[in-house]
């Protein structure tokens, strides 16, 4: 029996993704479609042809807030895409990156309609892949029909040609997205752009940004027979990523408070006794950077004894834990993964990050109170209210 190539394996299996979702362009197909529930008031604008041929596991656009910049990874008929131009507003953006050239037809063909429904037209569709968001596949396709490849010389002019669209024009630019969301689209990716598509997810996004990310994860691995069978991939199966695998690509690629904010009870569907389910996770971009001492502290509330961050940073319950300037913004501003968890202290005297001194972000110690403020600090004061009784007092 002769094993087909490894590269060859993996073109057939992109080549069933595109074939797939080309036909389920054309005609809805009920078995890509994972239940899911979506906000209804954002439904009710939008064709009954989107509704009908968009296929998804989870709901990312929950997550997204007024004013923000997004792009939708796979945005396939643009159901996401147009949920998430209502909620995003006049001032937010909307960037749906899809490869396939059927799917983009059909959310483009809405777009003039849904604009005039809410008033404004935010949304921009581009031809690309999610594991190469640099490239704008329009461009590419430009250059190829006025220089066709027909040498090797050729072919080595059309990669650097590539090379210098990402850099001087790049599809979805660095550091220029507040939220990237995906709906069951990178386990379609072939498994050996994965740990690229994850350092792209990273690469646009702003520094504090997220990404949000519904996708069908597995218990266990998919077998090698699963793998090579492309309908079962191309079926967002067996691309899926083990569970704990998915969350551990989004730490390797320098995310930090990565989290599971819904996960399937039962799972969607059981292959060979692996479980296939749907989960959202949440995680943020940022925790790169020097480290300052300004005197600041955080009290982990509990309930744990003591939790530990990604960084490798202990918090002990209810002990003042001294922490650098970078940390203290991260744990402690409003859209922290953190911040419900957290006591922030500030020192009785503000140091200026001009003047702060390098703070050892390796240690994790308790935070002396006469550091926090100052050795010096003999302020006294009493309370000289009512005791008790009338609302005013302490007790």
């Amino acid at each position: 029996m002769t094993k087909t190539p490894i590269a060859s394996q993996a073109s057939n299996l992109e080549q069933a993704v595109l074939e797939r979702y080309q036909a389920g362009a054309k005609a809805a197909e009920a078995s890509l479609c994972c239940p899911t529930e979506y906000e209804g008031q954002y439904l009710e604008i939008l064709p009954d042809e989107i509704l009908e041929k968009d296929y998804g596991c989870g709901d990312p656009s929950r997550y997204v807030s007024p004013g923000e910049t997004v792009v939708d990874l796979g945005s396939g008929a643009g159901k996401i895409c147009y949920i998430l131009s209502q909620k995003v507003g006049s001032s937010g953006r909307v960037i749906g990156v899809d490869f396939n050239d059927e799917m983009l037809k059909l959310a483009r063909k809405y777009q003039p309609e849904i604009a005039s429904k809410v008033g404004y037209d935010n949304v921009r569709f581009v031809k690309g892949k999610i594991q190469d968001l640099a490239l704008d596949l329009d461009k590419v396709q430009a250059w190829l029909t006025a220089n066709p490849i027909g040498t090797i010389e050729q072919v080595s002019a059309f990669e650097t040609e590539c090379d210098r669209l990402r850099r001087e024009h790049p599809l979805v630019a660095d550091n220029s997205v507040d939220v990237v969301v995906s709906n069951c689209v990178l386990n379609l990716v072939r498994p050996q752009d994965k740990t690229q598509l994850f350092q792209e997810l990273y690469r646009v996004l702003k520094r504090g940004g997220r990404v949000v990310i519904s996708d069908i994860v597995c218990d266990e691995d998919p077998t090698p027979e699963m793998i090579a069978d492309p309908t079962l991939w191309s079926g967002c199966l067996s691309g899926a990523f083990r569970e704990d695998t998915f969350l551990k690509m989004f730490e390797e690629a320098g995310f930090y408070g990565i989290e599971i904010l819904s996960r399937q009870a039962e799972p969607w569907q059981v292959i060979n006794g692996i479980e296939f389910r749907s989960v959202t996770v949440r995680a943020f971009k940022g925790k790169e950077g020097e480290c300052w001492e300004r005197n600041q502290a955080v009290i982990y509330k509990g309930p744990w004894k003591q939790v530990r961050d990604d960084d490798g940073h202990v918090y002990h319950r209810g002990q003042p834990m001294a922490v650098c300037d970078k940390t203290f913004q991260i744990l402690t501003r409003s859209t922290s993964p953190y911040v419900n968890d957290l006591i922030p202290i500030l020192p009785h005297t503000d140091i200026p990050l001009e003047e702060a001194t390098p703070f050892d972000c390796k240690r994790s110690s308790i935070r002396n109170p006469q550091e926090t403020k100052g050795a010096n600090y003999r302020e006294t004061k009493t309370n000289d209210a009512p005791v008790c009784g009338d609302g005013t007092g302490c007790c």
